[in-house]
């Protein structure tokens, strides 16, 4: 029979266990960020982490390292608090939002190369033409703007979708 008492009562005192999850949250928050947009894939930054994290705290709890199933509840509750509380902080203030959440970055302006920007994701020209390729473009001029969104994936504005007027709808004919 199980003892109920250890596996529900916290074994580490509940305030270490928020300051470690705290530290430790803070920590790789901002080491994904320093990592760049490209890296991240097709979820932001703090969804992978808030899933990395959350998995390994749960599984502390879970896997019987912990003492008790408490000390991996309360690391994951302070996970989740950090994980809203940079997002409020993001959208309350938008200035330490610019700082918090990735941004698009401008790969390509008026169909030229933003050096910068691929230097700071570690991308090639070889790996930009193939994503223009996969947009159906094959010359570089041809691209008004282009864009490395946050989740890592690259928008395309064309120089003709510019510079087209939007088109009439078709009349209804009776």
């Amino acid at each position: 029979m199980p003892d109920w008492q250890t596996l529900l009562e916290p074994s580490v005192p509940v305030v270490e266990t928020f300051a470690r999850g705290t530290l430790i949250f803070l920590a790789v928050f901002a080491l994904m960020r320093m990592v760049g947009q490209r890296e991240s894939g097709g979820l932001g930054i703090t969804d992978v982490l808030l899933v990395v994290l959350v998995a390994e705290a749960a599984a502390v709890g879970l896997h019987g390292e912990a003492e008790s199933v408490a000390d991996g509840a309360v690391l994951v509750a302070t996970i989740l608090f950090w994980s809203l509380v940079l997002d409020a902080v993001a959208y309350r203030w938008p200035r330490l939002g610019k700082v918090l959440k990735a941004h698009a970055r401008p790969l390509i302006e008026d169909g030229k190369l933003n050096r910068k920007v691929l230097r700071r994701e570690l991308m090639t020209e070889e790996e930009v033409d193939a994503q223009l390729r996969l947009h159906g473009i094959s010359q570089i001029e041809t691209v008004a703007r282009a864009y490395i969104e946050p989740n890592g994936m690259i928008s395309i504005l064309r120089r003709d979708d510019e510079e087209t007027e939007p088109a009439e709808p078709p009349q209804a004919t009776r």
